[in-house]
């Protein structure tokens, strides 16, 4: 199936009049984990709210996944994924890399996508016709990079303190081998790779919702994304994007050591 791109405005736009009346707002926080700090807010659950309200009403068989309010009629094979803030951290600390993802997956495999930033008035989507943005300097297809090598690559995660023991130590030599190396961003990272902007980025530990929306982003631009084994990320786990093939083999044999 195909999803057009006016109901990824919708979704977009729904979740957009949740979320940025609540940024920069100083608004309650509340931590979901005892031992650790994995923030959500207000803004987070209303958004996911409003997303699920719409895709019930188009799509009444399909199931859903949120990161927010759980899942339901998971056994469809029309599955939409959610995260209604990609980036909380960044959101409460009033940066504006965080973003709202939607995906769908048929029988399992991500096929469209988007992940919109309404305080920049950015939207970049996958769909039946392609990766697309549409923003600042207007609308344009998307297409990765033709980076083949490490060393000239820009490489990007969260931080490196989420790989551990053994992990770390190769994250350490595999980021000694590219041109340039940040942190953070969450899933600007993963646009910007659809974008052409960045070449890599690794990131352990994700679920489903963190990835599933910019799985069809990046592989329609003509990227790859896949576990750090190489295998599909739909399910989350350690993910690795990359903006060609070429890259994306290099970076695999790195990371795995």
């Amino acid at each position: 199936m195909d999803v057009s791109i006016d109901f990824m405005r919708r979704i977009a736009r729904a979740a957009a009049a949740e979320t940025l009346p609540r940024f920069r707002n100083q608004g309650a926080v509340v931590n979901k984990q005892a031992e650790s700090f994995d923030p959500v807010t207000e803004a987070d659950r209303e958004a996911e709210r409003a997303i699920r309200a719409l895709i019930a009403a188009e799509y009444p068989d399909h199931g859903i996944l949120g990161e927010e309010h759980g899942s339901e009629n998971i056994s469809s094979r029309h599955v939409w994924v959610i995260d209604p803030i990609d980036g909380t951290r960044a959101f409460i600390s009033g940066l504006p890399v965080w973003g709202t993802l939607v995906g769908l997956t048929v029988d399992g495999d991500a096929i469209a996508g988007l992940m919109s930033q309404p305080f920049t008035g950015e939207l970049f989507y996958a769909n039946a016709s392609g990766s697309h943005y549409e923003g600042p300097g207007g609308p344009r297809k998307l297409a990765t990079r033709k980076t083949t090598e490490l060393a000239k690559a820009t490489l990007f995660t969260t931080t490196p303190a989420l790989y551990r023991g053994e992990a770390r130590n190769r994250y350490d030599e595999f980021e000694k081998q590219v041109q340039l190396a940040r942190y953070g961003t969450d899933c600007y990272a993963f646009a910007m790779v659809a974008a052409g902007s960045v070449d890599i980025v690794a990131d352990p530990g994700l679920k489903p919702y963190d990835i599933v929306a910019l799985i069809p982003i990046i592989e329609k631009a003509g990227g790859v994304v896949t576990t750090f084994e190489g295998g599909p990320a739909e399910k989350g786990g350690d993910i690795l994007a990359a903006a060609t093939p070429e890259l994306h083999a290099a970076a695999m044999a790195a990371l795995r050591g």
